[in-house]
Parts: structure tokens; sequence; C-alpha cells
């Protein structure tokens, strides 16, 4: 595969493109293992020298023992997996030590072909047709999402857990055919108010960072307490966008929509009027808006059927009364959750800086 066209004179990257694998790899395989002496790539020659740079060059079980060889490739005909092979294996073989192998060194076996240990032709016997190992990794050695550290829903307050204090909300976005368009939407999860975010064009983090902040600025500032977002390449500025208005972003774990279920639930009764697979840049701001108003007025089983705009339009009638006398629960209730809010936004206020960006001046507390 490497040998042959080098002979013919490909390049690097013409012989990569083919397995699909990188350039790097092809070429660090051909400096590393090429012939001594004429210099060239001998695939047979490569392979021994590889074998012998190995930690453990050391042969293994299923190499090592013919018997143990032939009983595990002969279960694979049947559609066995490596783990049914390894306890079928110490089932019927018991009082024998020399049959029992691990599950894992099956799959060793099948995909490090190099080693010769079992045929390659097994490895399209197993269920997922795999003739490469995927790579995984552990979750807490995942690379870093964004260059700004993120901020977990484990840490967002008690009260936007149990929807008692509103103005916590959760957001997403609506994605047209073929991913190049956009339309956001952020849900309020005591009164599930949903607002449109208008992405006109694209959804890269700058578009979306702006759009998030034209449509927080228009809540009162006591409707703005937390946002709460997956794990998208669209909020890679969301340092920026708490900076600007206020409003800490805490994000969801990798695959867990429901954690964020409001809104999901909301981007479903979207979906009947924005179809999957249509162009969403061809809506001007007034169509979502439109269709957001319409589902503010449904009446909500959640709300006592209650209607989203009717439970906003209480929530901002007692937020404009005359302030009284607060008993001591009333004002701790009110104020819960917010004592670390100042290091979040200090912390961010000064990585922003640094990075050469001031928030908007346009963040103001009108009302709806």
């Amino acid at each position: 595969m490497i040998a042959d066209p080098l002979r013919a004179g490909r390049g690097v990257r013409a012989i990569a493109d083919e397995p699909g694998r990188p350039p790097s790899t092809i070429s660090r395989e051909v400096k590393r293992n090429r012939h001594p002496g004429p210099g060239d790539h001998r695939p047979h020659a490569a392979r021994e020298r590889a074998d012998a740079r190995r930690p453990r060059p050391g042969m293994g079980k299923i190499a090592a023992r013919p018997e143990l060889r032939d009983l595990v490739q002969g279960m694979p005909d049947d559609r066995c997996g490596p783990r049914q092979i390894s306890r079928r294996l110490r089932r019927d073989h018991p009082d024998r030590p020399e049959p029992h192998v691990t599950h894992e060194t099956i799959y060793q076996a099948l995909y490090l072909q190099g080693r010769g240990e079992l045929r390659r032709e097994l490895a399209r016997a197993l269920r997922t047709g795999r003739t490469v190992r995927k790579p995984r990794r552990a979750p807490d050695r995942r690379r870093p999402r964004f260059t700004h550290p993120m901020v977990m829903i484990s840490e967002r307050p008690a009260e936007a857990e149990d929807r008692a204090v509103p103005g916590h909300r959760e957001g997403d976005l609506v994605i047209g055919g073929g991913g190049t368009s956009a339309i956001g939407t952020l849900v309020e999860r005591a009164t599930r108010y949903v607002l449109p975010v208008h992405l006109p064009a694209r959804h890269d983090a700058e578009t979306v960072r702006d759009g998030l902040i034209t449509t927080v600025s228009t809540l009162p500032a006591h409707l703005r307490q937390s946002l709460t977002w997956d794990q998208g390449s669209e909020m890679g500025r969301h340092h920026e966008f708490g900076v600007a208005t206020g409003m800490p972003v805490h994000f969801c774990d990798p695959h867990s929509p429901r954690q964020r279920g409001s809104n999901e639930n909301t981007n479903g009764l979207l979906r009947r009027y924005f179809p999957k697979g249509g162009d969403l840049s061809v809506h001007t701001a007034d169509e979502p808006a439109a269709v957001a108003a319409q589902l503010n007025r449904r009446p909500r089983k959640t709300l006592g059927w209650d209607t989203p705009a009717e439970r906003l339009t209480t929530l901002l009638t007692e937020a404009s009364r005359p302030p009284v006398l607060q008993r001591p629960l009333e004002f701790a209730v009110r104020t819960r959750g917010l004592s670390g809010r100042t290091d979040y936004f200090a912390s961010l206020s000064s990585s922003s800086m640094s990075l050469g960006w001031s928030p908007r001046s346009r963040v103001s507390t009108t009302s709806l």
C-alpha cells in the first residue's frame, strides 16, 4: 500500500488519500521504517523493525497457542463476539487455564494485524463491522471544548433546578437544511416563555453571541438570571456574552439533551412551522417572532392551563409594584444563589478584557 506507490513516484499526500489516513502517518511510517541500505520502504522489513521497537515485543497468547487460535477463529463464524467467545471458553474448559483468554486480547488480535494472530476476515464478523479500532477518550481526559473554561450545569443554582425563581433560561439552535442556517431559541424555565434569536446569515460563535445579546437586552434585569446551553461550537464566545449581559452560561453534560427538556420540547413545536431540511435564512426576524407569539399564547398543562404569556405578564406586574417590607424568608429566597455570581463575572470580565474584547453598551432593562 505504501511501497508500490512510492516506487511509482506518487507523493505522500496522494498515498494517504487512498486509505483515508493523515499524510503525517504515511510520512512517519516511511521515515521510521525505511531500509537502512538503499533507503526505500519494504513492507516486511518495516514490520520487523516496528515490532522490534515495541516496548513488549513478545508473542501474544493467541499466536503462541495454535489450539487456542483455532478455537477462537471457529466461533466468529457463528457471529459470536469477543466477549461471548471469552466467556464460552471459560465455561467449556473450567479446569484448563490455557484456553482462557480475555475479550480484550481477542480484540487486539483482530485489530493489530501486524502480529498475525487472527485472520483479518474475522473482524468483519464483529457486529460493528469495523476493521480499524475506534479510539475513545475517558470523560476526564477529553480535550476542553472552548478556550475559556465552561461552567457546568452541576454548578447552576438550585433555584434554577426547581424553577422556583424566574429568569433562568435554556437555549439552543434549530438548524436548517445542510446546516447552513439556523434560528436560536430561548425558553424561560418557570413560565416556558420562548424568545426567538434572529440569525440572518450564519450561526458561528460571533453571530450567535451578538444575536443573544440583542435578544437578552430586551429583558428586565430580574429575568436575566442564567442561561443553560449544550456544548455546541456556536457558544465559543460564551464568556463575552456573560460579561455583556450579566447572565452566566451553564453547559449541559455531553449527550444530555434531557438537561434542557423545556427547550427541546419547544424546538419540537417549532419544527411544525419550520420543517427539517428547509432554508431558515429566507425568513425575516418577524416570522419567527410571530411563531413564538403563537406558542406563548398556547395553554400548557404544566402551567395549570395558563399560557406562558399570562405567566410572564404576572411576573412583570409583580415586579412593577411598589416595594414592600420583606420578611426574612422572602429575602432569603430572592437572594438565594446570587452569592457566587460576583466572582463568576469578575473572572469573565478580566479574561475578556485580556482578549481585547469589551461588552457592548446596549444592555438595557426595558420590559417586553
